[in-house]
């Protein structure tokens, strides 16, 4: 049976999603290509209509995680002003919900350790990935207006790592109340880093 390039392009984006949860959850060393074919209801023969290999598949797979992640963000924080926004953003990052959903949760989290193991395209694509997500945090901290004469490019890169260290750290710990503590004490210090706790924000409403 021929299906048509429609049918083709759904399954393909399927399988792409399918992978991008298995990456986050299991490495990418965890991702087995029988598994993401069968949870797509399909056979693993099916695999090279759409893939010319495993590391092409976690290429696009990482790709689209980080596309997801970053329009997951812009929805969150959408119609919010610039500086609420922004806390919105770490709220939500840095926080107990983020780390207990690795699999929908930002990739850098997840895979920042799997790394050096991986293939040169596959670290490209991260790379690119977090660059993609500073990007867009530098823009927020601009709209914000909270750069406070820092340039708003690196200022943002040193905040995504404090954010994304936190939540890798919380999921090492086992101590729960212990991974919650260093969760609320990042959050509130990033936020403060940056003037946007819920005491700056309070007070800026009432000026």
């Amino acid at each position: 049976m021929r299906y048509s390039q429609t049918h083709k392009d759904e399954t393909h984006a399927r399988l792409l999603k399918i992978a991008g949860q298995a990456l986050r959850e299991k490495g990418p060393q965890g991702v087995a290509v029988a598994e993401v074919m069968k949870d797509a209801g399909l056979t693993h023969g099916g695999f090279y209509a759409h893939f010319k290999s495993k590391d092409v598949l976690l290429v696009e797979a990482l790709e689209g995680v980080f596309a997801y992640s970053k329009e997951k963000y812009r929805r969150l924080t959408e119609g919010l002003p610039p500086r609420h926004a922004l806390a919105t953003y770490i709220d939500f990052y840095v926080s107990a919900r983020h780390r207990d959903d690795a699999s929908h949760g930002c990739p850098i989290t997840a895979l920042n350790s799997d790394m050096p193991r991986q293939s040169r395209k596959f670290r490209q694509a991260f790379d690119a990935g977090v660059k993609s997500l500073v990007a867009a945090l530098s823009h927020r901290v601009e709209a914000a207006g909270v750069a406070m004469g820092q340039d708003a490019d690196a200022l943002a890169a040193s905040v995504l790592s404090a954010m994304a260290g936190a939540v890798a750290v919380s999921r090492a710990v086992s101590d729960k109340r212990l991974s919650d503590e260093m969760l609320g004490t990042a959050r509130e210090s990033i936020k403060m880093r940056l003037g946007v706790s819920d005491t700056d924000l309070a007070g800026s409403a009432v000026q």
